[in-house]
């Protein structure tokens, strides 16, 4: 999911493994979209994944609005967030007991490029 994820530019990732805080998943994924077409883009691209993998979508939320959007795969549930939705709900906060997982190629991503405006 992660790699799915940043092959659609996701910015910022963290997994965090929660088996032992929560009983509904095993890892969470957060991450950071730029825009709202982005956070569609990356959910879309995810679940595609998720399902040629073999996971089942349980649920999905927030794509219509695409500034946090919910994707449930049972074991993962992914978080797509819109920068400062993200640092308003602060999720990692919320869980840093939760051991850290490396994503192989988060590096690239870990920082958020300038924005333009025309």
């Amino acid at each position: 999911m992660a790699e799915a994820a940043l092959e659609k530019k996701a910015r910022n990732p963290v997994l965090l493994h929660v088996t032992e805080l929560v009983s509904y998943a095993d890892y969470l994924l957060v991450l950071t979209a730029t825009s709202a077409p982005q956070a569609k883009a990356i959910a879309e691209g995810v679940m595609t994944a998720a399902k040629k993998a073999g996971f089942k979508v349980h649920s999905k939320e927030g794509l219509d609005a695409a500034r946090w959007i919910l994707v449930d795969v049972g074991d993962v549930v992914m978080h797509v967030f819109q920068p400062e939705d993200r640092d308003y709900y602060d999720l990692e906060a919320l869980w840093l007991e939760a051991p850290r997982i490396e994503i192989p190629g988060a590096d690239e991503a870990t920082e958020l490029a300038p924005l333009f405006a025309s």
